[in-house]
């Protein structure tokens, strides 16, 4: 066991902006609280033809998702090696990657990235793979995030992470509970690149547009949005449930307008989804940066003080906690929890790569 850590977490999301690293150092207190900090990040593009191919992953041929599994890995290893040139090097890497599948109704859940060839490159000792072991204990293999929300960013009283997805997460009676909302960024950016822009930027799209009352009533009444948890989102339910909706919309309605309902709807399942017991919201991820969202979230729940923290951990808030996620797996303690995932037990998750 040790008490003091430097780890790279590794991120890459289902927004394609490129590979999320972030250096941070872990101190466990007398207490047995972990300390954190983010001590340095940044978010290295991916280029034009290789976000081509993480987007059309589904479609590949096994041989060709096979090479990608590996290529993937070559271009985080060189983010990683040129980030840190000849520097010190930290105790661990812990990798996400970057999620193709995701049907946990069928027991399937895959991020690519291969580990051996990141710490072959590396020199560095590699933590991934975090999700399958959790899907073979009968879970979800999502979200992973809680426990960190749970350990690190315990002190308020709710966390929402808005990147290509919204998810919640909060501590009630004895367990952690925590669960995707709804599209967020995927849906968001979709409708921006309509109008020919990368992203809203500060909601400027949005925030132009009348809601289309029609529209919204229909995607509020999608099944997911009352199941139980726990439940989690992947593309293909966005592809094949989500974004119809919106295109039998398309032709008729202005792109604005489009952006507009949109954000109302993220906006209300958002707040349908935060404790009405909670006082303080902790919100990170891209999304953060939609100030008309915010501004959206906090007109329907006015009484909600809504808490931006330091611009690290609102970008670089999930990287953080892949890195924690390395840490205890380092340290053969729990990761991931069956309260979030439905698994039948908590367990350590997670390959690692000398």
């Amino acid at each position: 066991m040790r008490n003091e850590w430097n780890g790279i977490g590794v991120m890459s999301g289902t927004s394609l902006d490129g590979i999320d690293l972030a250096w941070c150092h872990f101190l466990r207190q007398n207490n047995g609280i972990w300390d954190y900090r983010i001590k340095k990040a940044i978010t290295a593009p991916y280029s034009e033809k290789f976000r081509h191919r993480l987007a059309n992953a589904q479609e590949l041929s096994a041989l060709e998702y096979v090479k990608l599994n590996n290529d993937i890995a070559e271009v985080f290893a060189k983010a990683i090696n040129d980030w840190l040139g000849d520097g010190l090097r930290p105790d661990f890497i812990a990798s996400h990657g970057h999620t193709v599948f995701h049907r946990p109704a069928i027991g399937l859940t895959t991020q690519i990235c291969n580990g051996a060839i990141l710490a072959a490159r590396t020199g560095i000792r590699t933590v991934c793979d975090f999700r399958t072991k959790d899907v073979a204990l009968g879970g979800q293999g999502a979200p992973l995030v809680p426990i960190g929300d749970e350990l690190l960013f315990g002190g308020y009283d709710a966390c929402l992470n808005l990147g290509g997805f919204s998810n919640i997460s909060y501590h009630i009676g004895n367990k952690r509970i925590a669960y995707d909302i709804s599209p967020c960024n995927m849906a968001l950016n979709s409708i921006a690149n309509k109008a020919g822009l990368p992203y809203d930027k500060d909601g400027q799209l949005s925030r132009n547009g009348n809601i289309i009352p029609e529209l919204l009533q229909k995607l509020n009444q999608l099944d997911y949005y009352h199941q139980n948890p726990p439940k989690s989102l992947g593309k293909e339910w966005y592809n094949e449930i989500f974004s119809p909706v919106l295109t039998d919309f398309s032709s008729s309605c202005a792109i604005v307008d489009l952006s507009r309902t949109v954000v109302e709807h993220i906006a209300t399942q958002i707040v349908t989804n935060v404790p009405e017991t909670a006082q303080t919201l902790l919100v990170t991820g891209g999304g953060t940066h939609h100030a008309f969202l915010i501004q959206q979230i906090q007109n329907q729940r006015d009484k909600l003080k809504i808490i931006v923290p330091d611009p690290l951990i609102v970008d670089y808030k999930e990287a953080l906690i892949f890195a924690f996620l390395g840490l205890l797996r380092l340290e053969g303690e729990n990761n991931c929890l069956q309260s979030v995932t439905g698994a039948r037990e908590d367990c350590c998750g997670g390959c690692v790569y000398l």
